[in-house]
């Protein structure tokens, strides 16, 4: 009798702790895509190429999977879900990625991953906005998310706007981003910073949207392969248009194939397959709340590896952004403890029928 409480207890333990691991490996293997990118980028690769590449491998590493593993549970498609689909092709792989990875080419990999820390707050007003995130104001733990979201946003503006003394913690000479042409350094910030913007919004946007269909088509690798399968069918379309040069289109033994790899695999097909996977129980919300540990470890290892200048403010504006993640975390947590939601016992029902989810996390 002991042992099957203790066998209760500590399978309760771990489904709750799931979503946790998940999301703080996503953000592991998030952080490698803007190194990945950058490096990329820096070898002369066309972005545009990049991110038809990028989604090409996610669809054909994940289309295997999803036909093998949800072909008995697999719902059917319907009009809505393929215009829903169509969507988050244009909304994630061309709008946020390409945007992103411009104003990336303006400014640098560790300022992007900072700026893009507004994202949980975009999704948390435009879950309220649409009623997927429920706010009573007197309840302490809504008013944790609300002050948690604003810390968060706060710490992120900070680390945008103020730079301080740089700290030399690896010592490195080389910046890995550039400045070319005739625009001073200032207005190239502007710029890119207004274009890593709407890459932030959209990517909001894409993570409210992907929420509302996983639950109409609750199959995330079959779901998650038609995005990134649509997503290169009009990415591939841009590029075309803007880089029709066929030079523009080859790919090397280095970085131009590295990169597209990389982040095809890990931040496209496994990164949105665990979206979907934590959003059926979680939100979208939850999941975006963790994305300022994505910006400290791209800070991190954008000094050792690239070279990339880290300053006073994006260590303090970093200690900000932990509090307020914090804090939204804990409100989230209350929420999941609090209610009992239908959505977790679909999640329960549908786990057993799913690809196993230990791999993606050991990143």
């Amino acid at each position: 009798m002991m042992e099957e409480i203790c066998g209760a207890k500590l399978g309760n333990m771990v489904h709750r702790a799931k979503p946790y691991v998940l999301t703080v490996g996503l953000q592991f293997g998030m952080a490698g895509t803007y190194l990945f990118t950058m490096a990329s980028l820096n070898h002369g690769m066309s972005r545009l190429v990049f991110i038809v590449y990028r989604n090409a491998i996610a669809a054909l590493t994940l289309a295997p999977f999803a036909f093998f593993f949800e072909r008995k549970v697999r719902p059917k498609m319907t009009f809505s879900v393929f215009m829903q689909i169509l969507a988050l092709g244009f909304l994630e792989p061309v709008v946020d990625q390409g945007f992103t990875f411009l104003g990336m080419q303006y400014t640098s990999a560790s300022f992007a991953s900072a700026v893009m820390n507004a994202v949980p707050s975009v999704t948390f007003v435009l879950a309220v906005i649409l009623r997927l995130e429920r706010i009573r104001i007197k309840e302490l733990r809504s008013q944790a998310k609300v002050i948690g979201t604003l810390v968060t946003f706060v710490g992120a503006l900070l680390m945008t706007l103020y730079k301080g003394p740089q700290i030399h913690i690896f010592h490195q000479a080389n910046t890995s981003h550039h400045q070319g042409g005739s625009q001073s350094p200032h207005t190239h910030w502007v710029i890119g910073t207004l274009y890593i913007g709407m890459g932030c919004v959209a990517w909001a946007s894409f993570y409210i949207l992907q929420s509302i269909t996983v639950r109409k088509y609750p199959a995330e690798l079959s779901l998650s392969s038609l995005i990134c399968f649509m997503g290169a069918l009009q990415s591939a379309v841009v590029a075309l248009i803007a880089d029709h040069h066929p030079r523009a289109w080859a790919i090397r033994f280095d970085s131009t194939l590295y990169g597209p790899l990389y982040t095809g695999i890990i931040s496209s097909g496994i990164a949105y397959y665990i979206q979907g996977l934590v959003m059926q129980s979680r939100g979208p919300v939850f999941v975006t709340s963790f994305n300022p540990l994505c910006m400290i470890i791209v800070s991190a290892l954008g000094s050792f590896l690239l070279g990339e200048h880290l300053y006073l403010g994006s260590i303090i504006g970093g200690m900000i952004i932990a509090v307020g993640l914090y804090s939204v975390v804990w409100g989230k947590g209350k929420d999941y403890a609090n209610d009992a939601s239908p959505s977790t016992t679909i999640t329960k029902e549908t786990e057993t029928q799913q690809l196993p989810i230990t791999s993606p996390s050991n990143k």
